[in-house]
This record gives C-alpha cells, structure tokens and sequence, in this order.
C-alpha cells in the first residue's frame, strides 16, 4: 500500500489524478477516467468495495465486484496504475480511527443512512493519503457526498483539489449507477420517472417558480404517479452548505431525492442556478 504511493511520488513534476471507486464501473466512472487522463500526468484508479459505508441492513454482501471486468475497461484508457487493496489493508482488525463531517452529514442521505457519511469519509481520508493525488474526480450523482469530501479536504489541508463532474445519463435519462444492474426491464422503464420529475422541477424553476416547497411538491406529485417508485425523500437545498431553501436567492440549490424502486435504492439530484434559469427563459 504505501509502496504504490512511494513510487507514485517519486514521477517528479508530474500530476497525479486519482478516481476513486467501488468497481462495477459504468459510463459515469469513466467519465472521471477521461477527464483525469486529460488533466493528469499519472493517474491511479481504487476499486475498493468499502464495507464502513454500508449498513446492517444493506446491499455489502451483494454489491457487484468484477475486477477482471473493470482492470479490462481501465486497460482502454491508459490507466497508470489501478489500485484494489482488501479490507484488511486499510481496515486492520484493530482499526478505531473515524472521520465525520458534521453538519452536513446528518441529513438527507445521513439521515436515511446512519454511518454512511462517517465511512465515506474516513476511507477516503485514507485513500488520499495513500495515494496523494494533486487531483481527485467524484461524481455529480453523489452530490451531498462531493460536498462532504470538499468539505473535508478543506478543514483537514489535504493538498489536493477535488474534481466534481457532472452527472451522466443513460439515453432515457436515468443517472448512471452501479445499483442499475439490480433492476429489472419493467423497474427500470419506472426508474426513468426519478429524472423526470427532477426535469419536472427544472423547468419550474426556469419559468421563474422560487419557492422551493412547491418545487419538492412537483417532484412528489411526479413520483406518486408511478406505482413501482417508493420515495424516501425529496428536498431543495443549498449546494454547498446544504442548509434547507425555502426561498431560492442568488446561491446554486440542489433538488436531490432517493426512492426505492422495487427493492433496489436509487439516487439523483440536479443542481439549479439563476444564472442558467435567465438563459433558458430568453
């Protein structure tokens, strides 16, 4: 583990791009893949299932691991160096050292996942200081997860710059996600509703709606219509403090949801902006 990074650090004015995942990699992984190829003189890839993020209750045990697939996808990229530690390695049976961003860890996805926030945070702690990137790339669809670790990077110095790219669709609208190859064909038709309720929203705000109430209220009306999608919640928040908006201002929002459809627990969100809104409306 620490060898990788040695060796890494020893290119001499290069940069290092770092991508961190869970393996199972989509579109929306090499999108982050590609961005980092261009922007970056070495790039490292983890694929590391990590359990700390994972409830009781959750999909650990069954969350889709290929390496061979993924090393393979890699291999088209140019991909420097691909990192898939076990366990183990950065989780040592003693183990008892945890990161928690407070604030904004508590809500939304904090609050339907208790501890799901403290994981992510503390296995990416670890993965920048393993490998010590000058650039690390997330992904939009994780968009409370890309401010906790923004947030995170911040307070704590890592001298790194994160990354976050947008959100990648499938062609029906759907956000690209491990957990998609969980659905079946008819859950999937039903999971394309997720993205349009948010469009929904979107084309409110575009035509001048502020009030963010009312925007969660044309997502849920969207969402209760389809009989296979459970929501778990649905909210408009400030995009980087994530402090609730009643009244959207000046500041980005996010309007971010999860729902279950079936049984699989999926997640989108899409950010809005005032400056985007006057230009749709011209």
């Amino acid at each position: 583990m620490i060898s990788v990074a040695r060796k890494i650090r020893r290119e001499e004015r290069r940069t290092l791009g770092f991508v961190p995942t869970m393996g199972a990699l989509h579109e929306g992984h090499l999108s982050l893949v590609r961005e980092a190829r261009a922007m970056c003189d070495v790039v490292v890839v983890s694929i590391f299932v990590n359990p700390t993020q994972f409830g009781p209750q959750e999909d650990f045990n069954k969350y889709p691991r290929d390496l061979t697939r993924d090393a393979s996808l890699l291999a088209e990229y140019n991909i420097d160096y691909v990192f898939a530690p076990a366990v183990r390695e950065l989780f040592p049976p003693d183990f008892s050292t945890y990161v928690t961003v407070e604030g904004l860890s508590e809500q939304l996805e904090g609050a339907s996942r208790p501890g799901h926030f403290r994981g992510v945070a503390t296995v990416v702690a670890i993965l920048l200081n393993v490998v010590r990137p000058d650039f690390a790339f997330f992904g939009q669809k994780d968009g409370q997860q890309a401010a906790i670790i923004k947030r995170m990077v911040r307070d704590l110095a890592f001298d790194c710059e994160v990354v976050v790219m947008p959100i990648v669709r499938e062609q029906s609208g759907l956000a690209m996600s491990s957990r998609n190859e969980y659905l079946d064909d008819s859950e999937r038709r039903a999971a394309v509703e997720l993205s349009q309720a948010l469009r929904e929203a979107q084309q409110a705000f575009a035509a001048g709606e502020r009030d963010g109430n009312q925007l969660v209220e044309i997502v849920r009306s969207n969402l209760q219509k389809q009989p296979m999608i459970r929501l778990d919640y649905v909210s408009v928040n400030d995009a980087e403090t994530f402090e609730k908006v009643e009244t959207i201002e000046e500041r980005p929002v996010l309007v971010s949801l999860a729902a279950y459809v079936g049984k699989t627990r999926l997640i989108d969100n899409v950010i809005l902006k005032q400056a985007e809104a006057a230009v749709a409306r011209i």
